[in-house]
């Protein structure tokens, strides 16, 4: 038997990775077998043959940010003619317009904008609460929150995540992590922060009872090492919350996706499909306390989505009726609620609408369609 084979039987008698074992995996190619791995958890995990995903729309209310990350194609320096803030108006119609086709959740981000004071923010959300109460308001990264507390004239970052969620933030998203390593945040992000200080936003959400999602960007050049210790310190912190029984979930999803190079001032080589799998077979070894895994259809395309959910994914992620950030950066792939359900009945599974705490609220049954559908817009 070899290494790989023996790791991987101990995995499934149910004993956890450690870094030693996680990095020989993850310098492994043999990478149908990390899937055939990872695959036999997420059915142990959730045994019913359903995948599932939201209906939600990326709402970007600014695209101005001084935290000039290199890899991103996003931003605008701030006094660029080309920066903007949304009016609110204008968010309202976007959410409007998500609730009209049956959408959930908006996952509202932008750049870490410092002319915005931190009223803004509490004053847009209890705006978008009054008007629309059965909206999920999953936004806003630790990098905005960062800022947030930045022009809050001394609020503490646990006041900040209180005040942002007592005015209507329902859950934070995961963006932002990129890779949690401190080497490669300071070669692709020097004002970005420690992925300590990352984490520190997450936990303070987790104790305050807000549940949260995990992300992780490869292709930055980063070792296989520095990729084990992302999933292990993620792991760790969903034990922490866990063992204090705080009244959150913790992380309820671990979404994996590859850096997107195009229009950037990082020159590196797209990952393969087979890199980007292996990161997601690895997700659901690693993260045995992290219920949902998502796939990345945005980054990868509808075909590599598909195929991720014979590697560990449970979930297809959001329809996503607008999204400006991958795109920039040269993701195309577009989905509508039509094609999803095609592609994943297509991989053998049931699909089935849900809310953004993972909650099922229509089941797909074979030859039944979208009530409504829309074509993604950007």
């Amino acid at each position: 038997m070899s290494t790989v084979d023996r790791i991987l039987d101990r995995v499934l008698k149910g004993e956890r990775l450690e870094l030693e074992d996680s990095v020989r995996l993850f310098e492994s190619d043999e990478i149908e077998k990390l899937g055939h791995t990872a695959d036999i958890l997420m059915r142990r995990k959730h045994p019913d043959p359903i995948t599932t995903f939201v209906i939600g729309r990326n709402v970007n209310y600014t695209n101005i940010c001084d935290t000039y990350c290199r890899f991103c194609a996003f931003y605008r320096k701030p006094g660029s003619p080309e920066g903007y803030v949304l009016p609110d108006e204008v968010i309202f119609q976007k959410i409007k317009e998500t609730e009209d086709v049956g959408g959930t959740e908006i996952l509202m981000q932008g750049g870490t904008n410092p002319d915005l004071p931190f009223s803004y923010y509490t004053d847009l959300l209890k705006a978008i609460k009054q008007r629309f109460p059965n909206i999920t308001m999953h936004s806003f990264s630790p990098a905005e929150i960062t800022k947030m507390q930045e022009v809050s004239g001394g609020l503490s970052l646990e006041e900040v995540v209180r005040l942002l969620h007592e005015a209507g933030l329902d859950s934070l998203p995961g963006g932002g992590a990129e890779i949690l390593d401190d080497r490669i945040r300071s070669k692709i992000s020097r004002l970005k922060g420690t992925w300590r200080e990352w984490m520190d936003i997450m936990q303070i959400a987790h104790r305050q009872g807000m549940n949260t999602s995990a992300t992780m960007v490869i292709g930055f050049g980063e070792t296989m090492e520095e990729r084990a210790l992302h999933m292990l310190r993620i792991r760790q912190a969903q034990d922490e919350c866990i063992s204090n029984k705080y009244n959150s979930k913790g992380f309820l999803a671990f979404i994996p996706f590859t850096f997107q190079p195009d229009n950037t001032n990082l020159v590196r080589e797209r990952e393969t499909p087979e890199a980007y799998l292996k990161t997601v077979a690895m997700g659901r070894i690693i993260l045995d306390n992290v219920p949902h895994l998502q796939s990345s259809w945005v980054t990868m395309g509808p075909e590599v989505g598909k195929l991720s959910l014979s590697y560990g994914c449970n979930d297809f992620g959001s329809t996503m009726m607008e999204e400006n950030v991958v795109s920039s950066a040269g993701a195309v792939h577009k989905v509508n609620i039509e094609s999803i359900l095609t592609l994943i009945r297509e991989a053998g599974k049931i699909p089935a609408q849900r809310n953004t705490k993972y909650d099922i609220l229509k089941v797909f049954e074979e030859g039944t369609h979208a009530d409504r559908d829309f074509v993604m817009q950007n």
